[in-house]
């Protein structure tokens, strides 16, 4: 079963926020067949700790103002790799350099990537 309208509703709220913080590399992934647990995977690049947790700020407060609350964040103390569970999507905010290194999209390369508007794809999406 695939990603609830729910779930795509939060996850493209979710990375607008991202981009509007200058977020790269943003990718949405259906994860539904694979996990019970959430629908999708949203995973985003910031250059500096400093821009992960604005990145993270933006994120919970666009999906707070459609109701969503965390229901468990980790690593925002560190700002290098950064997990907000919504229940129906996780967030993964990432520093660059962890984002190759863990290279969370070669993990999960069998799951479907969930096309996202032009306005919620990264910095790096809007220059090419």
């Amino acid at each position: 079963m695939p990603a609830t309208e729910r779930a795509i509703e939060l996850t493209i709220a979710a990375a607008r926020a991202a981009a509007d913080i200058k977020a790269e590399e943003i990718i949405a992934l259906d994860v539904s067949e694979q996990l019970v647990l959430t629908d999708v995977f949203l995973i985003a690049s910031g250059t500096n700790e400093r821009q992960v947790g604005a990145i993270v700020d933006a994120v919970e407060e666009a999906l707070f103002k459609l109701g969503a609350k965390p229901v468990r964040r980790e690593g925002k103390g560190q700002g290098r790799w950064v997990l907000i569970d919504f229940g129906d999507v996780v967030v993964h905010v990432q520093h660059q350099e962890d984002r190759v290194y863990y290279a969370l999209e070669r993990l999960w390369k069998d799951c479907p990537v969930i096309e996202l508007p032009a306005d919620a794809r990264g910095a790096d999406e809007a220059q090419a």
